[in-house]
């Protein structure tokens, strides 16, 4: 293996060196959590064809282009990768394309030159996927975590002796989530090598998300870095660090996870943000010396890939504003089936064009670009009914998150530079400014008190209300009208009120509900209503802390006797009436009927001073303060009882629920999962929909806990977990759970484990 990543693009195949491991299907080292040497097992997927092993496989449509950024013949789009997708030989795409060969690449291609592409079968297919291919993952090992620690201080924090030993659960799944590239494993590099993968090999430790997501990724490892942080992992977020800029010395740009597939895309650049964080918890300059230059070339490719000039149609004045735009034109291949399907949909009548199918594969690829695959957000006119994923409209928006994130970038930038280079840091400064005047005037609403992406094909900003207005407030730009008063302020944050009051889980990424269409639709869009992501409840607790405390005396504001918390949003701001707001379903004996969608009465978790799940009622607290109490003890309850329910447990805390409860979750022998999305409707489940079923691990998630448990500790309180199973006549009185420690919540307010778990399962 090279020493670094310092390759041009010119040799970029030079990186990819491959394995050639024992043909093994397993890997385990068996020692306890919480110990720094973790226990794993790399399983490898059995195959599972669609069809019967003696059928041939359906007729295929044209080959795409060869794609000039993704080399080799078996891991980019081709013949054989979608000969292989075609056959459905395992039910997520990305595990072939994680699978390392077992033989040279030459030999694959030869054995898959034998077949007749007209009278394959299924059966040959498997054959060959077995014969001449490796387990996914064994190019990666367990890593030691350096100077791990079982139990860091901030666990002080945390008052409640079950939300205290919770916390530190999770801080020891730092060690379960830990690799290295296998480097006794590794052959000679691509092409004449002994075998081909599609792994980029890294040089130090990193820490993975967990489930298919088996390397280190780019926007995760922000969250990952948070709690590695209160963890006093430091060597770890340095390392993570390092690989980040052995990618920019080799690649010009953080690529989106470290696989070659993922070579022509990046992920939002949140680079800068994690080196500030790491040097001012640290205080460790000394990796400036290396970070600052290759800094300006990460925002060097940001500013001549991703920036376009903008004129508002408002003050007709000129900006530079950055947009996802990736150069594809083809599936991608760790989701070649589901890209492949949505151009090729055999139920429209109407084909697409070729030039159509390369646009659509380029917006494909550009949605993953986000990190929001998928959301009506970039749909060419959102909330318009459902349809799908070939309306993707990515490069016509300019996204409210990315240009925030920049101009934050630019801003710390700036701040790590100091006195050492004043020249720099002007530049910055001056970036900044206009990529913060071209966000108050494109995308900031006055008059809605929000933000809303800028469509460039409609020339206006959209109406869609999204976990992005809170982007800007994160990263330091408050608009004058919310400093205006303690009203405008709460008015901007009305929307997390009324998600606290009316849902039983978290703030979901939009209001726009495809709950219904899960199986009438090739995937539904992961990042819509009803499911909530850790990094936005991070985001909009950070951004309710930036508000200025001359904002924030006033309590919490109630909305008039016959009104909900409804009639405290700002006119327009939600572009939903109140009955069109996805409802709350309640289950048991009004079987899946809904709350009562307007007035007072939809209010249903709203409690004298504070809401279900939502911690204590504080004297004297001002509005923010008791949002961010809210949204923490909320988070964390949907983290810990969805955990419960899959099978975790604490000694002489929490014992693990009865074999009858826990086979309705589908979780008899687990020991609790750290989901990577949660839902707005409860809190003891995953949410689900999207093109792979959800993950467990969860990097993000654990991330997230762990910086709330420390931020928050004091004002956690354990939470109220709705029982698993439920007398249909329970609907109004409580039941005590079987976990100790935990109430269960009243029947009135309990959705069903049942229907979100077996969502989950769908592979759409």
């Amino acid at each position: 293996m090279v020493s670094s990543l310092n390759l041009k693009a010119a040799v970029i195949a030079s990186l990819v060196p491959t394995i050639l491991a024992a043909a093994t299907n397993t890997s385990t080292t068996t020692t306890a959590p919480g110990t720094a040497v973790p226990t794993l097992t790399i399983s490898t997927a059995v195959a599972s064809p669609s069809a019967p092993l003696g059928a041939t496989l359906p007729s295929q449509a044209p080959l795409p282009p060869t794609q000039g950024w993704c080399i080799g013949q078996i891991f980019c789009a081709g013949s054989l990768l979608q000969t292989v997708n075609i056959a459905q030989v395992y039910t997520d795409p990305k595990t072939f394309v994680d699978k390392p060969t077992s033989k040279t690449s030459q030999q694959v291609l030869a054995d898959f030159s034998n077949f007749n592409l007209s009278t394959v079968t299924e059966g040959q297919i498997v054959n060959f996927v077995d014969n001449d291919f490796l387990g996914e993952g064994l190019e990666l090992e367990a890593a030691t975590l350096t100077n791990f620690n079982p139990t860091p201080a901030f666990l002080n924090n945390v008052t409640d002796p079950l939300l205290n030993a919770f916390a530190q659960t999770v801080n020891d799944y730092w060690t379960q989530l830990a690799r290295n590239t296998n480097q006794s494993a590794l052959c000679d590099e691509y092409p004449g090598g002994s075998c081909e993968s599609s792994l980029i090999p890294l040089n130090h430790t990193f820490v993975i998300p967990g489930g298919r997501f088996r390397e280190q990724y780019y926007w995760d490892s922000y969250w990952i870095i948070q709690g590695l942080i209160q963890s006093e992992l430091y060597d770890t977020v340095n390392a993570t660090l390092q690989n980040f800029m052995d990618e920019i010395e080799g690649f010009g740009f953080i690529p989106n996870g470290g696989r070659i597939y993922y070579l022509n895309r990046s992920q939002p650049p949140l680079f800068i943000h994690m080196v500030y964080d790491y040097v001012n918890v640290t205080g460790d300059t000394s990796i400036l010396q290396r970070a600052l230059p290759l800094a300006e070339v990460e925002l060097a490719w940001w500013a001549n890939n991703r920036t376009i000039e903008v004129t508002s149609p408002y003050t007709n004045q000129t900006y530079m504003m950055a947009h996802y735009a990736v150069n594809n034109t083809a599936p991608r291949p760790e989701s070649y089936l589901t890209d492949y399907l949505t151009v090729y949909d055999p139920t429209l009548s109407t084909p697409l064009t070729d030039n159509q199918a390369a646009e659509l594969y380029s917006e494909l690829a550009s949605g993953a670009e986000t990190g929001w695959d998928y959301s009506s957000r970039f749909e060419a006119i959102p909330q318009l009914g459902n349809p799908g994923l070939r309306s993707l409209n990515v490069k016509n928006h300019i996204p409210t998150c990315l240009n925030s994130i920049l101009y934050k970038a630019n801003i710390l930038l700036a701040e790590l530079y100091g006195t050492s280079n004043a020249t720099a840091s002007s530049t910055h400064l001056q970036v900044a400014a206009g990529i913060r005047a071209g966000i108050l005037d494109l995308l900031w609403d006055p008059a809605k008190l929000a933000f809303y992406d800028f469509n460039l094909t409609s020339n206006a900003r959209n109406d869609i209300f999204t976990a992005a207005t809170f982007y800007p407030v994160w990263n330091g730009i408050i608009p004058n009208e919310v400093l205006a008063s303690q009203s405008n302020a709460f008015g901007y944050f009305a929307a997390v009120n009324l998600v606290m009051n009316k849902y039983n889980g978290s703030v979901p990424v939009t209001f726009v509900d495809w709950t219904g269409l899960q199986v009438v639709t090739l995937y539904a869009f992961s990042m819509d209503a009803p499911n909530s992501w850790p990094p936005h409840q991070y985001i909009i607790m950070q951004a309710l802390r930036a508000i200025p405390s001359n904002l924030t005396t006033n309590g919490l504001p109630t909305p008039s006797s016959d009104q909900s918390t409804y009639d405290l949003v700002p006119a327009g701001q939600l572009n939903f009436t109140e009955a069109q707001l996805p409802g709350q379903p309640f289950l048991v004996a009004q079987a899946n009927a809904n709350a009562t969608a307007t007035g007072p009465a939809a209010d249903i978790n709203m409690l004298n001073g504070t809401v279900v799940n939502g911690g204590n009622a504080t004297a004297g607290e001002g509005w923010r303060d008791t949002l961010q109490r809210e949204m923490a003890n909320r988070y964390y309850t949907s983290v810990l009882c969805s955990w419960h329910a899959t099978g975790g447990s604490i000694p002489g805390l929490l014992p693990q629920l009865p074999a009858n409860e826990l086979n309705v979750t589908g979780s008899i022998g687990n020991t609790g999962n750290m989901y990577e999305k949660f839902s707005n409707l409860n809190v003891d489940s995953s949410g689900y929909g999207g093109e792979y079923t959800v993950q467990a691990g969860f990097g993000w998630t654990n991330g997230v806990l762990l910086w709330v448990a420390s931020t928050y500790g004091e004002q956690l309180v354990a939470p109220q977990c709705p029982p698993v199973i439920v007398t249909a006549t329970n609907t109004t009185t409580s039941s005590t759970s079987a976990a100790v420690g935990l109430q269960a919540s009243s029947g009135a307010v309990i959705t069903a484990v049942v229907m979100a778990f077996m969502a989950s399962w769908i592979f759409l």
